[in-house]
């Protein structure tokens, strides 16, 4: 099987119906999607565990809490964004994870982090990239892969701008004002852009073309969950999720000892921007190149920096390459689900597959944390947890090759 597949085809002009502005919605909304709630939840737990000494498994089982509650959501996302359209979607996100994560913030026992992470977890499932994916579905057709790359860009974005500006002011300051200051000062830029860049959406999303050799159409979640080709996809994004989700959280925490408070906020600035860099280099070509086989090498990547850190973990510099060389791939595993599921199933399935594929993988990735903060208050350490999190990543690596039964290599279509 060749690493590149067949030229795409060219468009017709009758099929293309973009509207780059929501390119720009879209990577706003990540920014403070992946800011507040995913890059985030590693601040909090530092931040917490520092004020109030609560146990690093009790702060990351409320994000597992989070993530479970976004699971939830997030089967219904597509539904969403039917009713109420992308731009009410949207900025209903930052509305609703802002609140969810001051009141993170303001947690006076164990107890109130639960009730914030449910709030948060409705304003990711409407932010993130099943919400973005399913936004631009409605404007692209032929540049959907380069659209979707350069939104979910907003991610990186948001874990170099946002997480660093949460790492400086809650030191100075306190978490709590830290995160509402920031919260607001983004909300009141970030909701009239979303306003103006998705006026006039479309009534549906667009009628995208998939190739002949992809799997039946699925109508609802119980039978996309019966079909092994779905799962060829979201088990190995689940597995590697796990790893990658489960030790971002606990960044912060690893690397403060020995790299410091401004450090620390470096390793998570070169993690952000290294996952910008990577994926933006590859969404320049990822339509040509078999996309499994992509999702493949970026798990090994990520592996490959987790061993960097965990054979010199006293080691300034190997801290910082190995944020690099783990960062390169993070952005992309977030990226190619959709990519793949827009290449291997029907467009009427589109919504319906993205939200359950990140729905699995978000229920799977969900106990990452709190898994590795067991495995660090069991031995004292991170060791332990970084194996855990490189075994995942190399039966992920294997799982995403292994194609459903009567499936051939789809030949590259525009995206």
């Amino acid at each position: 099987m060749p690493f590149f597949d067949a030229a795409p085809e060219a468009a017709a002009p009758s099929e293309l119906r973009q509207h780059w502005p929501a390119v720009a919605a879209c990577f706003a909304a990540a920014v403070f999607s992946w800011g507040f709630g995913f890059y985030g939840q590693s601040v909090y737990l530092a931040a917490l565990q520092r004020l109030h000494g609560w146990p690093s498994s009790a702060i990351a089982s409320a994000t597992t809490t989070f993530y479970l509650a976004g699971a939830a959501f997030l089967t219904q996302t597509h539904r969403v964004a039917a009713r109420l359209g992308p731009r009410r979607m949207l900025g209903g996100a930052v509305v609703v994870l802002g609140l969810g994560a001051i009141m993170f913030a303001a947690s006076q026992a164990p107890w109130h982090l639960y009730l914030a992470a449910v709030v948060m977890g409705a304003g990711w499932a409407c932010g993130s990239s099943t919400a973005i994916a399913t936004t631009l579905a409605f404007w692209f057709d032929g540049q959907r892969g380069i659209a979707i790359s350069l939104a979910l860009n907003g991610a990186s974005a948001g874990g170099f701008t946002v997480a660093p500006l949460l790492v400086m002011f809650s030191r100075r300051v306190g978490l709590l004002p830290a995160v509402a200051l920031v919260v607001v000062a983004m909300a009141m830029l970030l909701l009239p852009m979303i306003g103006i860049c998705l006026r006039g959406a479309p009534a549906a999303p667009h009628p995208a073309r998939y190739a002949s050799g992809g799997a039946g159409g699925h109508a609802t979640s119980l039978g996309a969950l019966r079909d092994p080709h779905f799962w060829t996809v979201a088990l190995p994004f689940a597995l590697a999720l796990a790893a990658q989700v489960g030790f971002i959280v606990h960044l912060v925490a690893f690397v403060s000892p020995v790299l410091g408070g401004a450090g620390t906020a470096l390793a998570v600035s070169l993690t952000a921007a290294a996952a910008m860099a990577g994926r933006l280099g590859l969404g320049l070509v990822v339509d040509r190149l078999d996309q499994r086989r992509v999702a493949a090498a970026s798990f090994a990547t990520q592996a490959a920096g987790l061993g960097l850190m965990l054979a010199l973990p006293a080691a300034p510099a190997a801290l910082y390459a190995g944020s690099i060389i783990f960062g390169l791939s993070v952005g992309n595993v977030i990226t190619l689900p959709a990519l793949i599921v827009q290449r291997e199933f029907p467009a009427r399935s589109f919504g319906l597959i993205v939200g359950l594929a990140n729905a699995v993988g978000q229920t799977t990735f969900a106990f990452g944390s709190a898994i590795l903060g067991m495995l660090r208050d069991a031995t004292g350490g991170y060791a332990a947890a970084l194996i855990l999190c490189i075994m995942l990543e190399i039966a992920a690596a294997a799982a995403v090759l292994r194609r459903a039964p009567g499936l051939k290599s789809v030949p590259a279509d525009l995206i």
